[in-house]
């Protein structure tokens, strides 16, 4: 993949780009892992990279909602998650800390990165919120996105992205192709 920074190439046919990867992972097995090293090679190569990483603040499977998101651009980290206390049961999603996470990372797209990357589709996206006007966004630019996509949340992701987007593995040859293939 070469370092040069590149724009998405107009399509001469009447079939959508996609321009979207949606990195398809097993339920509850979220590859943060392979997000991080996705970014730290992009960036090695010269690429302007945008968006967020997801970081799991415990490692306790009792709080797997302690989550910040980590601006790619300033590097800024939101709460993502209301904390609820001690003996709460299930995850109470902060919507007013995503929505200032997706205002810092769209007003990162004025800067026409290369890719953006963020960190899944989520109930709040299957819901019709969350992260989906940034995305829709995104493609309007001609900026390519690589995302997280649960298989559980496969069918709402497929309605959503429609043919705008491919389902790739967590393998970074195939998603570094997918990306070469844009330019």
């Amino acid at each position: 993949m070469s370092a040069l920074p590149f724009a998405l190439v107009p399509e001469l046919s009447s079939q959508p780009v996609q321009s979207v990867a949606a990195i398809v992972y097993a339920n509850e097995a979220y590859p943060a892992a392979f997000f991080r090293a996705l970014v730290g090679r992009w960036r090695a190569l010269g690429l302007s990279v945008a968006g967020v990483l997801q970081h799991r603040v415990v490692e306790d499977d009792d709080r797997h909602c302690d989550v910040l998101l980590e601006d790619l651009t300033s590097g800024h980290r939101t709460a993502l998650f209301e904390d609820r206390g001690a003996g709460a049961s299930g995850c109470r999603l902060d919507q007013a800390a995503l929505a200032e996470a997706t205002a810092r990372v769209e007003g990162s797209l004025e800067q026409t990165p290369d890719v953006l990357v963020l960190n899944k589709f989520g109930k709040a996206e299957c819901e019709g919120g969350g992260l989906r006007d940034l995305i829709a966004s995104s493609i309007d630019r001609r900026i390519p996105v690589v995302i997280g996509v649960s298989r559980d949340r496969l069918d709402a992701w497929r309605k959503f992205a429609g043919d705008f987007a491919i389902e790739l593995s967590d393998d970074a040859s195939e998603v570094e192709r997918w990306l070469g293939g844009l330019r």
